[in-house]
């Protein structure tokens, strides 16, 4: 019997111990890479899930909003994962410099370059993801924690932006501070042929490479040859040569380093980027000691922060594309002041909730539960 058992113990198979958590993480990482698409699919139809459904039900604003927030962070860790394998791959530094966007270049040279950076900028991207998570939770204990909350928030991402600045040598900050998503080019490598030849003098066999092919993801395919490792582009349609012959041309930015895209902010533009940092906080502390939302001292007050920050800073000869860009966005988030403070209260409110009440019910539906959160929440309309 000890015998049976003895044999028995012997031929059963060893039984494996659990992944361990850096493995798990590992397979999950490759899963992201090999199914990029897939994956940013399914985080698009999950945020626009959130986007239908914020305030429908009993505490249901909540429940969207932790589900935001969570699509968001897991968005913003699949980012990195992409960013790292986008840098791994050969030749991708410099095949596709061009196809980058300054924006892009600006920001993976500082992570590149300052681990400080990258951390700062990762503090302040979630500090922006879950601000409005944060004070929905603060609200259920008062509206005196709220506007604590709510002011702590605007002051960490004050000192995560000032952070930046002085990490940057004072040049203007960039929105989003972490590189945007970029598109992994798919690599289809083709089966090898041989074919069975000998050189009379060298006696070795002869064989014949097929190139690659490599996919930009814009319908655009470029032969790479294995053996040297130069690609062949592909020919422009017969009506689309110019346009074909420019974008092969360099320009200014092209060839700029990339900390050189933003110039550095000396006498009023330095004070106008301060303006526009502090700006945030000094407005939520205006808002936390009034207790008449329809006051326009706080609003006024912020508005004018920002128009002075727009009228002190240098716009020359000597700006580059990117901060154009940049103050362009800053113009652009200038319209969410018509949705807040004092502003909304005595002007938009009253307009919104009369257009909901003409609306189709399916319309008012959605609008109504923005509308309860425009009314209640001070992050719900915050520009950054």
């Amino acid at each position: 019997m000890e015998t049976l058992k003895t044999a028995a113990h012997k031929h059963m198979p060893p039984i494996s111990p659990p992944p361990s958590p850096r493995r798990l993480l590992t397979l999950y990482s490759t899963f992201i890479l090999k199914n990029q698409s897939s994956v940013t699919q399914i985080e698009s139809a999950l945020r626009s899930l959130t986007y239908i459904i914020p305030g429908r039900f009993r505490d249901a604003e909540l429940a969207s909003e932790s589900l935001h927030s969570s699509i968001q962070l897991l968005s913003l860790y699949h980012d990195t994962l992409l960013t790292r394998a986008v840098a791994k791959l050969p030749g991708m530094s410099q095949v596709r410099q061009k196809e980058q966007s300054s924006h892009n270049r600006y920001t993976k040279f500082w992570i590149g370059h300052s681990r400080f950076y990258r951390r700062v900028a990762t503090a302040l991207a979630v500090v922006q993801y879950t601000q409005l998570l944060w004070e929905m939770m603060a609200k259920r204990k008062g509206e005196r924690v709220r506007w604590r909350v709510v002011v702590l928030l605007e002051v960490l991402k004050a000192v995560c932006r000032l952070r930046l600045l002085r990490i940057t040598n004072s040049r203007p900050l960039v929105t989003p501070p972490l590189p945007e998503r970029e598109v992994i080019p798919e690599v289809e490598a083709e089966e090898e042929e041989t074919e069975a030849g000998e050189f009379e003098d060298e006696g070795f066999s002869e064989i014949k490479e097929r190139p690659r092919v490599i996919s930009h993801g814009r319908g655009e395919k470029e032969y790479k040859m294995k053996r040297t490792g130069l690609s062949l582009p592909s020919l422009p349609k017969p009506g689309d040569i110019s346009s074909y012959l420019l974008s092969k041309v360099l320009t200014a930015d092209d060839i700029k380093e990339p900390n050189a895209l933003l110039n550095k902010t000396v006498g009023s533009a330095q004070l106008a980027e301060l303006l526009h940092i502090l700006q945030p906080v000094v407005y939520a502390v205006a808002m936390s000691r009034t207790k008449d939302k329809k006051n326009w001292q706080p609003w006024l007050l912020g508005l004018s922060l920002e128009y002075a920050a727009r009228q002190l800073r240098k716009d020359g000869l000597r700006t580059t594309p990117l901060e154009r860009e940049q103050w362009g966005k800053r113009g652009w988030a200038m319209g969410w002041w018509a949705m807040r403070g004092a502003f909304y209260e005595n002007v938009t409110k009253g307009f919104l909730h009369g257009a909901s009440a003409k609306l189709p019910s399916l319309v008012s539906g959605v609008l109504d539960d923005y509308l309860y959160l425009w009314d209640g929440y001070y992050f719900s309309t915050s520009a950054e």
